[in-house]
């Protein structure tokens, strides 16, 4: 329920009771002779802020290009170029937003990937905002394919109804992405292969430290099957927290590919409201030789960017 009503919330306290607050504090704080006229001033700057957040920093995009070094890559995918992408939340780009899915399957399709990865929240709330994107959700291509795991706003989390319905809804979804011609892993993996060498794409459903999120990630069912031969393994899952909670104590992935925090949607003098809540919400994070990288999206469930562009991230692997 919290995610239906998310947006009229945020107008309401970002135009209203907030600089509200701010008028009314500046005020008291301040000698009568300029208590007023500063509440005013700052009122309006924060409501400008909003106004900005909302229709022109939600809008804007980056093409961010980083690569990852590691002495385990097989030489034949030394240059292999992967676009991520994540927190899409198509739910939002409807009406005169719709454009903006476009813009962004243009600029990933632009980069000519060898792969694409998705790292969740194709949804708001409901399966049914995926069916009108559909069409160019599938315009997605790379040589490899393009791959995705579910983050927790693609499960019936926030969704009333009882359990029959929301499974019923999760199916859908389900059916949704792989209806784009996308391979959907759910604690499973793929072998990339060129020539005799490979790589393994693994997908982990949601996990997270938050016990009121989607828990169903399993690194163990996600890799059953490999050789103990330790192989590169690139990790999708949507919550980072998940990298030093599971993943690098179950496993030996050298690359975690995350998304789910948004980077907090604002950054602010270089602080972001997502350092309250996470050790990482925003690029990279290593352990030895061993790396986590966090996307911070391509859009939110709140259309609202202040110095924080969606973005899609182009990663180069190269052999160290």
């Amino acid at each position: 329920m919290i995610a239906r009503y998310a947006v009229p919330f945020f107008v309401i306290v970002a135009f209203v009771v907030v600089p509200l607050v701010i008028f009314f504090l500046c005020r008291f704080l301040f000698p009568r002779r300029w208590g007023k006229k500063v509440g005013v001033c700052i009122s309006l700057l924060v409501f400008l802020f909003a106004v900005y957040g909302m229709f022109v920093g939600y809008e804007q995009l980056e093409v961010r290009h980083v690569e990852f070094r590691s002495k385990d890559l097989p030489a034949a995918f030394d240059g292999y170029r992967i676009v991520q992408f994540s927190d899409a939340h198509i739910g939002t780009m409807t009406g005169m937003r719709k454009w903006l899915l476009e813009r962004d399957v243009d600029s990933m399709l632009a980069q000519h990937p060898d792969m694409i990865v998705f790292t969740g929240d194709l949804q708001n709330v409901y399966p049914e905002e995926l069916v009108e994107h559909l069409p160019q959700l599938q315009r997605l291509k790379a040589p490899d394919g393009v791959y995705s795991v579910l983050g927790n706003h693609d499960y019936a989390t926030y969704q009333p109804g009882d359990s029959l319905t929301k499974e019923a809804n999760n199916r859908r979804t389900q059916a949704l992405e792989r209806k784009a011609g996308w391979t959907l892993l759910m604690n499973e993996h793929r072998v990339i292969r060129r020539d005799s060498d490979s790589i393994v794409i693994a997908g982990m459903e949601n996990w997270g430290t938050v016990k009121r999120m989607p828990r169903r990630g399993d690194v163990a069912k996600t890799l059953t099957g490999l050789s103990s031969q330790l192989p590169f393994i690139i990790m999708l899952q949507h919550d980072p927290t998940a990298w030093r909670e599971k993943i690098l104590k179950e496993c030996q992935a050298q690359l975690t590919l995350s998304g789910h925090t948004h980077g907090g949607q604002a950054d602010i003098f270089g602080y972001s409201p997502a350092a309250l809540s996470y050790e990482v919400y925003g690029g990279w994070a290593y352990e030895g030789s061993r790396a986590l990288f966090v996307s911070i999206g391509l859009g939110a469930l709140i259309p609202f960017r202040l110095g924080l562009p969606g973005e899609i991230v182009v990663i180069t692997l190269r052999k160290e």
